[in-house]
């Protein structure tokens, strides 16, 4: 209540002893000064209503829940923030949406980062467990290829009313995923960011006796898995490269290409004594992945003109978890060059963790 009210509610108070409380002109003039203190009232509480709902509004449209993408079937989605283009997050194997909201050595992680210039939302594909809890999103019959998973995406983003197009960012298999999504449903994407992805390529630069145990180790020892969550996510990596191979060709945008740089070589041995890989995988196989690792990265970098590798990540496969600020500012760099394309040609280098440049501009090599 501003100062002017109290006054007049003061000033009335010291005129009622002279007049008396029972005096008519003593009960009109403290009518009027309780409507007219009701009024102020009612007028600061709805001023204090639509700066709430204003915030509110710039803070972005929170939501976490089931979404009905159709068939009898619902899939987890969680968005906020505000703008355009909407950034969609799509996790490795068995990742939920939750993956991206965690970071290593208590880093910021990506997607509250990332909400604070664009709308973001990510997911939990079917099979995905949320911490011990089975997943939020209703089950399907596994294993599940690439294109199913675009299939649910497309849907499930239709169904909520998100809007594109898109800047797709995928980890891992969550890559394969978002680069079949981009060629099956060009218009609806504006850029793609791929996070140590997964590629046909992985498989083109192996030999197919190094396929076979590549391929095993992709979805590792599923026994276990299964036992504790029949219905968890595993997937059938053949069928999901033939699709993509069958696929037509990507159109140009912006692309980056993040690449982890700790080798596998030294980190099998290891991981087969302890029990976390099969005996029969050979001590060296790590050093295979490493070489057909390196072939397929960067052959996703010349997929269109002026595609961007980063290669000098200082990371493990988890890249958005160990280096999250390097894939928001990744990511960032891909939505100022949708919002901006002539931003794309100025901003050809990228500081890593390290502080050393580390971009390349590639053109399309194939």
């Amino acid at each position: 209540m501003n100062s002017g009210a109290s006054r007049s509610i003061d000033q009335s108070r010291s005129k009622s002893t002279a007049l008396g409380n029972n005096s008519r002109l003593y009960l009109a003039i403290k009518t009027a000064i309780s409507f007219r203190a009701c009024v102020l009232f009612l007028v600061v509480t709805l001023i204090n209503f639509f700066q709430v709902v204003v915030a509110a509004a710039a803070g972005g449209s929170n939501s976490g829940g089931l979404v009905d993408i159709g068939g009898g079937r619902k899939i987890y989605l969680k968005c906020q923030g505000t703008g355009s283009p909407a950034v969609v997050l799509v996790g490795g194997r068995m990742a939920s949406a939750d993956d991206w909201s965690v970071a290593d050595k208590s880093a910021p992680a990506v997607f509250p980062q990332v909400a604070k210039f664009t709308r973001v939302c990510a997911y939990d594909r079917p099979g995905t467990p949320v911490g011990e809890k089975p997943s939020r999103s209703d089950p399907v019959p596994q294993p599940t290829t690439a294109k199913d998973a675009v299939a649910d995406l497309h849907a499930l983003l239709s169904a909520a009313g998100e809007t594109g197009p898109y800047v797709l960012v995928g980890h891992s298999y969550g890559g394969l995923v978002v680069k079949l999504y981009a060629r099956t449903y060009p218009k609806d994407v504006a850029g793609l960011v791929l996070v140590d992805a997964l590629s046909e390529g992985l498989q083109d630069a192996l030999t197919p006796e190094q396929w076979t145990i590549q391929r095993k180790l992709i979805n590792g020892d599923m026994r276990e898995d299964l036992a504790l969550y029949p219905a968890v996510e595993w997937i059938d990596p053949d069928r999901s490269f033939d699709q993509v191979r069958a696929a037509p060709p990507l159109p140009s945008m912006p692309l980056v290409v993040l690449s982890a740089d700790r080798p596998w070589g030294p980190q099998i041995p290891p991981l087969i004594k302890a029990g976390k890989l099969p005996k029969d995988v050979p001590p060296d196989f790590g050093y295979v992945t490493d070489a057909a690792q390196k072939k397929a990265q960067d052959q996703l970098a010349t997929l269109v003109p002026n595609a961007k590798h980063i290669t000098n990540t200082h990371s493990g496969h988890a890249i958005h978890k160990e280096q999250p600020q390097l894939v928001v500012d990744t990511i960032r760099e891909v939505v100022d060059a949708v919002r901006d394309p002539t931003s794309w040609r100025r901003s050809e280098t990228m500081t890593t963790p390290s502080g050393k440049k580390s971009m390349k501009v590639l053109g399309n090599h194939r």
